[in-house]
């Protein structure tokens, strides 16, 4: 019997799965919700992600017994497993455990992240990841940090070891009326991306307020309440500028 190549006990929080994903990777995904983001994203609809003892607890060999009901016709649609969150990152070891279980198991691996973590995390991430999917939610730093809370670097940098490792990644960027959807910004961007050649592709995705009561819910104040959506041409205008 072949040695196991990741501990099937290691402990983690997730908030949910999702067994028929069809939004966070090609073909059909078997999404894992993880608990727990450094993130506070104004925009975000899973605030309840957040913290990541607001999960439930499960073990690395729970979630692989659940996928693997699935597998066939995961593999039949050309799909797999995405790991999203809240973002992963926020629990590194499990992370970690996860992956190798799902390369262990044959599974096509899409990781889901704005990237925010240590560069040596973000390796040994990536090693195990088939097709990244990276949220970049503005180029302007200071847009980042108002937006987010944390700082942009580390997602650039995150995107640059993508690079270097040969990993295909896609671009998520949300059009937000007001606050991401300067055109000078948008344009930098776009400069940017296009020194990357494992960039495969780049979703426009418009803002919503779909989450809103989560935020009510939690006693946040929910901040963009007055924004309005992005229109139809606002968003190809930002698809066209961000084509690499």
């Amino acid at each position: 019997m072949a040695a196991l190549l990741y501990d099937p006990n290691a402990v983690g929080y997730i908030h949910s799965v999702e067994t028929g994903g069809m939004v966070d990777g090609p073909g059909i995904r078997y999404v894992v919700f993880f608990s727990g983001c450094p993130l506070r994203c104004k925009y975000c609809h899973n605030p309840d992600t957040w913290r990541m003892k607001d999960g439930h607890q499960t073990t690395v060999e729970e979630i692989l017994r659940d996928m693997k009901k699935y597998q066939s016709y995961l593999r039949f649609s050309g799909g797999g497993v995405t790991i999203t969150g809240g973002d992963p990152f926020s629990q590194p070891k499990f992370l970690m455990e996860l992956l190798r279980a799902c390369k262990h198991a044959d599974f096509h691996v899409c990781l889901d992240t704005a990237g925010f973590t240590p560069a040596d995390t973000v390796q040994a991430a990536l090693a195990y990841t088939d097709l990244l999917l990276l949220d970049v939610k503005s180029y302007n730093p200071t847009v980042y940090q108002e937006l987010t809370g944390v700082a942009l670097a580390p997602t650039l940098e995150t995107l640059r070891l993508a690079q270097e490792m040969g990993v295909p990644t896609w671009v998520r960027f949300v059009l937000v009326p007001g606050v991401t959807d300067d055109e000078d910004d948008i344009r930098a961007l776009a400069g940017f991306l296009r020194g990357f050649s494992v960039i495969e592709k780049v979703e426009v995705l418009p803002f919503h307020k779909l989450g809103e009561f989560k935020w009510a819910e939690l006693g946040l104040t929910y901040e963009l309440a007055n924004t309005p959506p992005p229109t139809e041409a606002e968003l190809q205008r930002a698809q066209v500028m961000l084509e690499v």
